[in-house]
């Protein structure tokens, strides 16, 4: 795991002083080495910036920015089946200094091209350039796992791993986008491809790109994506044998997870998805897994005893570690310095906090995100089977009567459900599915937070909402179900520029690799072609995985509600955090700002603070965006 930063320069302007300051600002990213290269071509400037966290080939040799023959590369993430593709090479001739995958990459970019991508299984954002050709290259891994932004203006091209390396360029225009305010108010992130900033975009997952160094320009391509693999028919298997099968293609994947050359540990929930990762992975191993579970018992964050349980019964090597609510609160300043784009999912924080005290242990930490888009893990997917045809099937101008009338209950006043985890959120999203009870309007009011026309009062001027991955139609009549239509969806929405993003950004506050199992190509490929009910049956989420774990863990053992990985955002905003609360949302600064509408503003946290516990995570997102802005507006 690393950090990467580069440019083309068409004026040829940059000085080293500023290439190392792009690259230094990544210093977390890695924190074992950095190097900068500087690179001529005819009369155009390339850069490129390399921070280091030494996990395969911990020796010099691994050393980037690297080149062999005309390529040079930088390049960030793990390619796990590396020696696999290096035997290959070198049965073609190919010879090997290092013993890392960087090189490899190199060779098989030589070998094969853009093609040498097909090989690949792992995470990475990397970019080379072909000095004999002239051309450069950059490619992100197929689910998204790897962070990669560019930005493009007036003869500057810029590539880092985050965007604060853009903002040591003295030619970096930070120019605000506001339309992508907008959708961050909508969704707590900026979804891909789009960026906070004016000429700055995302490459997507699954693609690369490539074009001329002279000229700066390039093309796009998509080389994987998770509509081809929903766009197949549906297995025809019984039931026994696609859980063995899934069950060894998880394993495989997960095992691949464990190569480096320093420490590795599993994160341990004790949830379905993590207790997979680490019971597949000890089941028939002689040495012991260290697994980490975190516990922040002030807040109810506490599933260590579980874990425990779990991890004696499974036979890993356990550290519980248990975190104050001070330690967890001791967070949220940093947070925009590490989400240096507006990032409003909350549980950054635990997510943090269990980073930073795993890396006191290992180097490595696998964790388990990726689970529920694959085997329909989330609630909503329990609102769309259990509750969507039959909402559909009442009139509308009974759905509407119901939408208006719960409009004037909070859900404050609803007695015992109040007391439930996120019952105040969903509250608010069953509205918006009342209204229109359609899989791609559930799936969207789910994932929302304002309806259109709230939504355009927020701020003092008209925006147009960027056009997302919630708008694809990619999944084809043929092979369409409401289950697998809502699933691609997370896989290319949520789950890349939430999960994934909030992953990355919070191991690396902690120089900590984090490896995703779940997102090895060949588990959703997989899948994604296994009969619905296999993964949601009768009223079960995750089906098949839950049956795979049972193998090895006691159901009784397992057989509890879920607890999520949360914080009490409501409670600390209406007590510990007033005060951020007040200086962040205030008339001045709001005012002074001009992108919010005051009035409405202030109705959001008048509420909020008269009772209206719902409207919590809109005003979390609002702070979120107010210290952002503070720190890189």
């Amino acid at each position: 795991m690393c950090g990467i930063t580069g440019f083309i320069d068409q004026q040829a302007a940059t000085s080293e002083q500023v290439l190392t300051r792009m690259n230094e600002v990544l210093y977390h990213r890695g924190p074992d080495g950095g190097k900068t290269q500087l690179l001529n071509f005819k009369d155009i400037q390339l850069g490129m910036g390399h921070r280091r966290l030494s996990i395969i080939d911990l020796s010099e040799n691994g050393t980037q920015p690297m080149n062999y023959k005309d390529l040079w590369i930088t390049f960030n993430g793990e390619i796990y089946n590396y020696q696999e593709i290096r035997n290959e090479l070198s049965e073609k001739g190919h010879s090997f200094v290092s013993g890392s995958d960087t090189e490899m990459i190199l060779h098989a970019y030589e070998a094969w091209g853009e093609k040498c991508l097909d090989r690949f299984i792992g995470m990475f954002a990397l970019v080379i350039f072909d000095l004999a050709k002239g051309e450069f290259f950059a490619a992100r891994d197929r689910a998204g796992v790897k962070p990669l932004f560019f930005y493009q203006k007036e003869g500057l091209l810029m590539y880092a791993s985050e965007l604060k390396s853009f903002h040591e360029h003295p030619s970096f225009s930070k120019k605000i986008d506001l339309n992508a305010v907008g959708a961050y108010m909508q969704f707590g992130h900026v979804p891909s491809p789009h960026c906070i900033f004016e000429n700055c975009f995302k490459l997507m997952p699954g693609h690369f790109l490539k074009g001329s160094i002279e000229n700066g320009t390039f093309e796009t391509f998509e080389y994987w994506s998770v509509y081809d693999q929903y766009n197949q028919p549906k297995l025809n298997i019984p039931f026994e044998e696609a859980k063995q099968e899934t069950a060894k293609v998880l394993k495989k994947a997960f095992e691949y997870r464990l190569i480096a050359d320093v420490p590795v540990g599993v994160f341990l929930s004790g949830g379905y998805d993590s207790v997979s990762v680490a019971g597949l992975l000890q089941h028939e191993r002689t040495q012991q897994l260290k697994t980490f579970t975190i516990a922040v018992p002030d807040i109810g964050l506490n599933e260590a005893p579980y874990a425990k349980e779990i991890a004696a019964h499974i036979g890993t090597d356990h550290t519980e570690i248990e975190c104050s609510i001070d330690e967890a609160k001791a967070i949220i300043p940093g947070l925009p310095f590490h989400y240096d784009e507006p990032f409003g999912d909350s549980s950054a924080i635990p997510t943090t906090l269990v980073s930073l005290m795993a890396k006191k242990h290992v180097t490595v930490a696998l964790s388990a995100d990726g689970g529920d888009e694959i085997f329909a893990g989330y609630n909503r997917y329990d609102y769309l089977m259990k509750h969507g045809k039959k909402i559909a099937s009442l009139p509308k101008g009974i759905r509407s009567i119901a939408a208006g009338l719960m409009d004037t209950i909070p859900a404050e006043k609803i007695p015992v459900l109040k007391n439930k985890y996120n019952f105040h959120n969903r509250y608010e999203k069953l509205k918006g599915i009342i209204r229109d009870p359609s899989p791609e309007k559930i799936m969207l009011s789910l994932s929302t937070q304002f309806n259109e026309e709230r939504w355009g009062s927020l701020f003092t001027q008209s925006l147009h909402p960027l056009r997302t991955q919630y708008a694809s139609k990619r999944l084809q009549k043929d092979f369409y179900t409401p289950l697998s239509y809502m699933m691609a969806i997370d896989y290319t929405t949520y789950m890349l520029d939430d999960i994934l993003q909030k992953v990355d950004r919070a191991t690396m506050t902690a120089s900590l690799e984090g490896r995703e199992p779940f997102m090895d190509q060949h588990i959703i490929e997989w899948a994604s072609r296994l009969p619905d009910d296999f993964k949601y049956r009768n009223g079960e989420k995750k089906f098949i995985l839950k049956e795979i774990v049972h193998d090895f863990v006691p159901k009784s053992m397992m057989d509890r509600p879920k607890m999520g990985f949360a914080i009490p955002v409501a409670d600390w905003l209406r007590t510990d955090l007033i005060d951020l609360l007040e200086e962040y949302i205030s008339e001045k600064r709001i005012r002074d700002e001009g992108i919010f509408n005051w009035s409405e503003i202030q109705k959001l946290k008048q509420g909020f603070l008269n009772g209206k516990k719902e409207l919590d995570v809109k005003i979390w997102y609002l702070l979120m965006f107010e210290m952002w802005m503070e720190k890189w507006g």
